[in-house]
């Protein structure tokens, strides 16, 4: 097995865990469309595989690719983002643990954490992950977990993963970072000193808005080995075929996220100039609070942007109801762009709580169309 930690990202991509089909020269990952396997005599497995719920040829290729993008050992494959979020959780936090959470977390993490692990006595405390004394004081002997965003969504705050870390680890703690609004190519967790990456591989991992999955990966044997026991034990695993979908997206990672980033700061200039926006959030603005950070840690500032508007929530849905191009629906990181408004859709579930989003807030991922046509389908909107 080729060992691809020295090669370029791209290369990565495209051939960690994806060497050419020993059987046949498939240059192309096969789907292992199967759900069990034949045995040489008992327990002699070929390739330990021995049934699709515990390990997919296909699904471990995505593994090891994740894990070579991320620069971590191993790398677990879920069904969706949350599922493995879930199982990042219960793997490492027992009844009575401590979580600190961004105060403005992703709507799904939230609920999660607020309404289902909470039923089992884990605590939770939100937190500015921007205000590193203010992580330092949530901080309690009991506390399991710092779970990081970064940039959040979708108020695109930014936390220094680097100094998180020390908070966590001078506290016995974990750090956990979701990855899903940077991608591994924008952002390298794991090298910043974090114990666990996560992404929702729906967005700019899969790329294509055409399959729902999720990734941990992580350095630490001991996490992996709970990770694993999760992932069969409770059987929140990916399809063969989801699994090759996304390793069909990761190839062009790299040429989506530089024109993704391309096309957000076209837009991020537009937005700017129009009277009806009365704020921008994106952390390649110099203004933006952890601008500096961004840059430190980030190659790039990606694609997605919220912004708020004159006129209050009616004004935002309104937005949000005239583009054209710009399609209106939940999810982002596709190839196509995508615009939601917060409050009634993704955060729906922070309403009433310290995490409730702004009601004249909009949020648009980017997508890789023609970023001039992008701009004037955003201004015609707005006007």
């Amino acid at each position: 097995m080729t060992d691809f930690a020295p090669y370029g990202f791209a290369t990565r991509a495209i051939h960690a865990g994806q060497e050419p089909d020993p059987t046949t020269g498939s240059v192309i990952v096969p789907i292992h469309a199967t759900s069990t396997y034949a045995q040489d005599g008992v327990g002699g497995l070929r390739g330990g595989f021995e049934y699709s719920r515990t390990g997919n040829p296909t699904r471990a290729a995505l593994e090891e690719c994740m894990a070579a993008l991320e620069g971590g050992r191993h790398g677990r494959a879920f069904a969706s983002g949350m599922a493995a979020t879930d199982t990042a959780l219960r793997a490492m936090c027992r009844p009575g643990d401590h979580v600190v959470i961004p105060n403005d977390a992703y709507g799904g993490t939230f609920r999660l954490i607020d309404k289902v692990l909470s039923q089992w006595g884990v605590e939770h405390t939100p937190v500015p992950l921007s205000d590193v004394d203010a992580v330092r004081a949530a901080v309690r002997p009991n506390t399991k977990v710092v779970w990081v965003e970064t940039p959040t969504n979708p108020l695109l705050n930014i936390a220094d993963i680097a100094l998180l870390a020390q908070v966590a680890h001078s506290a016995g703690a974990r750090l956990v970072v979701d990855n899903t609004f940077a991608s591994p190519y924008l952002q390298s967790p794991l090298a910043l000193g974090a114990d666990v990456v996560l992404h929702s591989t729906t967005k700019y991992v899969g790329g294509h808005s055409d399959v729902v999955g999720g990734i941990l990966v992580t350095s630490d044997d001991e996490l992996d080995a709970a990770f694993g026991f999760l992932q069969n034990g409770a059987g929140a695993v990916p399809g063969p075929f989801d699994a090759w979908l996304t390793l069909r997206g990761i190839k062009t990672l790299e040429v989506r996220m530089e024109k993704h980033s391309d096309n957000a700061e076209l837009v991020v200039q537009a937005l700017l100039r129009h009277p009806r926006v009365t704020s921008v959030l994106y952390p390649g603005l110099p203004e933006h609070p952890g601008h500096e950070v961004a840059a430190k840690q980030m190659k790039r500032f990606g694609g997605m942007i919220s912004f708020t508007v004159a006129g209050g929530e009616a004004a935002a849905l309104e937005v949000c109801s005239r583009t054209k191009l710009f399609t209106l629906a939940e999810s982002l990181g596709g190839v196509e762009s995508l615009i939601e408004h917060p409050g009634k859709m993704t955060h729906a579930s922070t309403a009433g709580s310290m995490l409730e989003v702004p009601a004249d807030l909009v949020r648009v991922s980017v997508g890789i169309e023609s970023g001039e046509d992008l701009v004037s389908d955003l201004v015609a909107a707005l006007d």
